[in-house]
């Protein structure tokens, strides 16, 4: 069986919440999530994660685009790359990328599919919808303390 999880990040990647504004930030995230037809409730997991932890869109990624020359980058780099760091996080996003060598960071990569890296996180398990609306999503922001963004991931 296959999950879909909508997780909302703060746009900086190293901030996080205190634990009262996350709270409230996943309360109404969970409002906003009606589930699946089938009565199941969303499961919602919220997490203070100790470095940076890639929040990626899973089977959605389509391309990585490079912010400087414009050419595709492997997949399989950014698959290797997350792997690499999957037990103990990115202490830094800066990366030379292998297309023209450029130093960027891996949050300025250009995703089809958003993806992202946070050190706070609310994952939003089978959702019941695609993505939360601006007005929505600056709701979350606000409730959080941080403006925030999306990232949509099948799994």
């Amino acid at each position: 069986m296959s999950d879909d999880v909508l997780s909302v990040i703060p746009t900086d990647p190293q901030w996080q919440p205190d634990q009262a504004a996350g709270e409230r930030a996943a309360a109404l995230a969970a409002d906003l999530a009606p589930g699946l037809p089938d009565g199941v409730d969303v499961e919602i997991d919220v997490t203070w994660h100790d470095a940076l932890t890639p929040v990626d869109c899973g089977g959605n990624l389509e391309r990585i685009g490079c912010p400087h020359c414009g050419a595709s980058i492997d997949t399989e780099w950014y698959a290797d790359l997350l792997g690499s760091h999957a037990e103990n996080g990115f202490a830094t996003l800066a990366v030379e990328v292998p297309c023209c060598g450029t130093d960027t960071s891996l949050d300025m990569l250009d995703y089809d599919w958003p993806c992202g890296f946070a050190r706070f996180e609310i994952a939003i398990w089978n959702p019941g919808r695609d993505w939360f609306g601006e007005e929505e999503l600056a709701a979350v922001g606000d409730a959080l303390g941080h403006p925030v963004k999306q990232i949509r991931a099948h799994i």
